[in-house]
């Protein structure tokens, strides 16, 4: 039984990283809004796009186009451009999150192969056979506001390969759902492709400390020793009836290592990193651990363990140098 190990690759760099330690797919983004994480100096360009699909298809792996954000009004054309200029490259799938974009890509490029994003929120196997019945998608990715149990029960019931986010950052929200960057900034990440996006990021010296702000909102404050975050919402510390913590969520990365004997054997066909916005070295060393511990699992899923040394090497990599499983873990569902 196979379980693929899809990384991140925000430049083409990142992509050789990860395909250098062994990763089965890594899937990228253009230099533009179509995807989920439009930050200047991420993504790629045709040029950069075609040298990565060399590079990756020349040692057996694939590359995985995330084109995941909604079509705009007037904009469209932008979109549907993205989507020929993936299949023309010769991607091996796209990601996609809008029902329009899916249609098109059914109509001009019937022999591409169609993902459903995780900015889909599907959360359940209806909505999954919906998109599988009408434009014939071949894998989706799960938010990560699900049980063990309940993706379990999804996996039951589809023919659609699922895709389990195993490690990287977390968010709160269902994505594709989530209004707080619309909140502060006007700019969603499905239409503006950013969370936070970096135009409205400050960092600012002042007398009580580091702040942070998004869009002059104070996200955070830190103390002289205290590493300062990138500024979102859902990860920012707020008072609260006179108290002030983090109000919403602890920075800390899923890390999902001990739930893959469970993933093997319910039958889940890929495992992904988050992190297209990260350096290629965090690339390399969590494709790495990842590839040794999906490889042991695989060999022998009665006796996996996970190493220490593999946590020791996530932990490093981990936001606020935490992690969790998530909602994978709930033992009352």
């Amino acid at each position: 039984m196979s379980l693929q190990l899809v990384c991140p690759a925000g430049s083409l760099p990142a992509l050789k990283a990860a395909i250098d330690h062994d990763a089965d797919a890594v899937y990228v983004g253009l230099k533009d809004n179509t995807n989920a994480r439009n930050f200047a100096g991420l993504n790629f360009d045709d040029q950069t796009l075609a040298e990565g699909i060399r590079y990756a298809h020349a040692r057996g792996r694939q590359v995985l186009m995330a084109l995941n954000t909604y079509p705009q009004p007037g904009q469209v054309e932008r979109w549907r451009a993205a989507v020929d200029r993936a299949a023309a490259a010769g991607v091996d799938a796209v990601i996609l999150a809008d029902a329009g974009l899916m249609a098109y890509a059914v109509e001009r490029h019937p022999r591409l192969r169609l993902h459903l994003s995780v900015q889909g929120s599907a959360t359940n196997y209806e909505a999954i056979e919906f998109y599988r019945e009408r434009f014939g998608i071949r894998r989706a990715v799960l938010p990560r506001v699900l049980s063990l149990a309940q993706v379990e029960q999804v996996v039951k019931n589809t023919r659609v390969e699922i895709e389990l986010f195993g490690f990287g950052g977390l968010c709160v929200m269902v994505e594709g759902r989530c209004l707080l960057s619309s909140y502060a900034c006007g700019a969603s990440p499905n239409t503006f492709g950013a969370c936070s996006p970096a135009h409205a990021v400050r960092w600012q010296d002042t007398a009580r400390g580091m702040e942070t702000r998004l869009n002059g909102i104070l996200i955070d404050r830190y103390a002289p020793q205290e590493k300062a975050g990138y500024p979102t919402l859902c990860k920012g510390r707020f008072t609260v009836a006179g108290e002030t913590y983090y109000a919403l969520e602890e920075p800390t990365s899923l890390n999902t290592l001990e739930l893959l004997p469970q993933m093997l054997k319910m039958g889940i066909a890929a495992i992904k990193i988050e992190g297209r916005q990260r350096s290629p070295a965090y690339v390399a060393q969590v494709t790495r651990v990842w590839r040794q511990a999906i490889d042991a699992v695989v060999r022998d899923p009665d006796r996996f363990a996970v190493q220490a040394a593999w946590m020791a090497e996530l932990d490093k990599l981990s936001e606020g140098r935490m992690h969790t499983l998530g909602a994978y873990y709930r033992p009352w569902k």
